[in-house]
């Protein structure tokens, strides 16, 4: 695959004399010196100094009797972030998978810019706990895909600090995007599974420290004990290079968060099911539609995607990767498709707001009052608890309590929980 020069990384290697040979060349003595903006990944040594030279993201620019000078590219896939087997592809697959990444990650950037812009600026919509949430994660995620995108630019400079920063913010975009993944499961725990809860002083406060914070924490970590383990190779991004930080600090951080967000999920499903059988209304076939939009989008919403990640050994990693890249490259995309275009509600406000003619819709007073609220039922009742001071009364005096039962109970409603589309 060809890449504009622009991507292109000049190195340079000071050595001796070179025995030459139609098909390769290989050193007959030993390495003087090789230097790589700080890197050394390019030669291929034995155990005694001696090798030959390894071309793979690389190709011949000149040669003299003191230089030779490669041009490399540092292109690489979307597959490179949860890569758990860690092994190469062949350069045919290689190229065709990088052109899929960042075609992509470009289309999900848009959408996840107009996702933000559209909850951001319409007041009515963000109202609820899953909408505020949702602009975070989108946030992550156009984070995550805007430093991929540009990662490989920045790499070809050649600065190995630049690189380190680079790869520790790619690396906090990617634990932040499945922190608040895992935050939407814990919601939706909240919402539909512990139906008791009370009310959560600065719900929201208490989510944003834990999303945004818990990866800034991390990646600190990995930066005091460890820097050299963010880095490049000759023929890649600036990512993790050190085996052990990606597998604690991604591979296990990740695999936990899917862990939890399959069991959620599952969950969910059986609630819907329940639903479904307790109070059958309407058409079957539109209630398989809704079901199979749920199901869909959850399975977005959560990041049940990247569990293919996890499957991508042997003689199918190359067809998983396809799969990988081709879903979570396109995660952004999926985000706005389910949680902006197929609601209802978002239309209305880009009718109200943005169209012309007989196109725009007119902002009436009793559909404001519920603009937070879908057509569809919501998938739980709203819950009534006795205050705390009834619980106490009766604790204390039976029949006190029982008597004047319907002066010391009061309703308590959860905090809007939003739904499940």
């Amino acid at each position: 695959m060809v890449m504009g020069p622009s991507l292109l990384h000049h190195i340079t290697f000071l050595h001796n004399k070179m025995e030459n040979n139609q098909t390769e060349k290989i050193l007959n003595t030993f390495v003087v010196s090789a230097s790589v903006t700080n890197l050394t990944y390019f030669l291929s040594l034995t155990t005694e100094g001696k090798g030959g030279w390894n071309r793979n993201g690389c190709r011949l620019h000149n040669t003299s009797v003191d230089y030779t000078t490669c041009l490399c590219d540092h292109l690489t896939h979307f597959g490179v972030l949860l890569d758990i087997s860690r092994t190469q592809i062949d350069k045919q697959n290689e190229g065709i998978l990088t052109l899929i990444t960042y075609l992509g990650c470009g289309v999900s950037s848009v959408f996840l810019g107009v996702t933000v812009l559209t909850y951001t600026a319409f007041e009515k919509i963000r109202r609820d706990y899953p909408s505020k949430i949702l602009i975070n994660l989108s946030l992550a995620l156009l984070g995550l895909n805007m430093v991929f995108l540009v990662n490989s630019w920045l790499s070809s400079v050649g600065s190995y600090g630049l690189c380190v920063a680079v790869a520790s913010v790619l690396h906090y975009f990617l634990l932040a995007s499945f922190t608040w993944m895992g935050l939407e499961a814990v919601h939706m725990y909240f919402a539909l599974i512990k139906v008791f809860n009370v009310y959560v002083p600065s719900y929201i406060l208490k989510f944003c420290t834990l999303g945004w914070g818990i990866p800034l924490v991390i990646c600190c970590l990995v930066l005091v004990l460890k820097r050299e383990s963010y880095g490049s190779s000759l023929n890649s991004s600036c990512w993790i290079q050190d085996e052990v930080a990606f597998y604690v600090s991604v591979g296990g951080y990740i695999l936990l968060v899917l862990l939890f967000n399959t069991a959620i999920f599952v969950v969910v499903l059986v609630q819907i099911r329940h639903m479904r059988v307790n109070h059958p209304v309407g058409n079957q076939s539109s209630l398989l539609l809704q079901d199979l939009k749920r199901v869909s989008s959850l399975t977005f919403l959560l990041g049940l995607t990247w569990t293919v990640a996890f499957f991508a050994w042997g003689p199918v990693k190359v067809p998983l990767l396809y799969v990988f890249c081709i879903l979570n490259s396109l995660q952004g995309f999926f985000v706005f498709l389910f949680h902006c275009l197929m609601k209802e509600n978002v239309r209305k406000q880009w009718r109200i707001h943005l169209c012309f003619g007989r196109f725009r819709l007119q902002d009436y007073s009793e559909w404001s009052q519920t603009a937070t609220a879908a057509a569809k039922p919501r998938l739980y009742p709203p819950v009534r608890m006795p205050s705390v001071r009834s619980i106490k009364s009766s604790s204390t005096d039976s029949t006190s309590a029982s008597s004047n039962s319907s002066q010391r109970q009061v309703s308590i409603r959860r905090p809007n929980l939003g739904e499940i589309t």
